[in-house]
Formats: structure tokens, C-alpha cells, sequence
């Protein structure tokens, strides 16, 4: 017989007592990451939501990268990007972070459809 979700996580946490400390733990990790990108998250967010931001802007920047765009350049707090499409976009206030990742995935696709041709 499954366990419904919501009674996993319980029952989980309670085999292990550490397990809220972990889960935080990582969310700190990639809440400082994120923020070493230019990407604002607090790290009291959903862990498993912000690894997935985490792979989004880790796709981004190599997408920008191979469209021949400079990281350095193009940083979310330039004042003169050479070009905005390689600019991380900035997430909207109030936005899920689902959400967000879905506009950098899209954003991605467009540097990515832009380069070839």
C-alpha cells in the first residue's frame, strides 16, 4: 500500500530527524549560488525549486557562452550590456520560482534559436 505524499514526507522526517536540517542546509547552498549568479532567492524556498532555477541559469549562461556572449559582460547588473538577450532576465516580483525558471528556459531557447541562424 503507497503512502500518500503528504504522509511520506511525515513519515520520513520522522526516521530521520535531521532531515529539515538537511533539506535547509541545501537550500542555503543554492540560494548562495543562485546569488553568486545575480539571482535573488531566499533560502527558506522549496530546495528541489531552486536546483531546478540553478540548472536554468546554469543552461542560460552556457547557451549565452556558445551564442558568443561574455558572462562578465552581460551580467545582470551591467549598466551597458552588449547585447540585453544575454542578460539573465530578473525575476518579477512575487514570481514562483517555477515560473521564473520557465521564463530563463525560454529565454535560453530564444539565444539558442538566435545564434543558429
Amino acid at each position: 500500500m503507497a503512502i500518500p505524499p503528504d504522509e511520506s514526507e511525515s513519515t520520513s522526517e520522522m526516521l530521520d530527524p535531521h532531515r529539515q536540517e538537511e533539506r535547509e542546509a541545501v537550500a542555503v547552498e543554492l540560494s548562495g549560488r543562485l546569488a553568486q549568479k545575480g539571482v535573488e532567492v531566499g533560502a527558506d524556498e522549496d530546495p528541489s525549486q531552486l536546483a531546478d532555477l540553478l540548472s536554468a541559469v546554469e543552461e542560460f549562461e552556457r547557451t549565452v557562452i556558445a551564442a558568443g556572449g561574455d558572462l562578465m559582460v552581460n551580467s545582470p547588473t551591467s549598466t551597458d550590456p552588449e547585447d540585453e538577450t544575454f542578460v539573465l532576465p530578473q525575476r518579477r516580483a512575487d514570481e514562483p520560482l517555477s515560473r521564473y525558471a520557465q521564463r530563463i528556459g525560454a529565454a535560453t531557447k530564444q539565444i539558442g534559436g538566435h545564434s543558429r541562424g
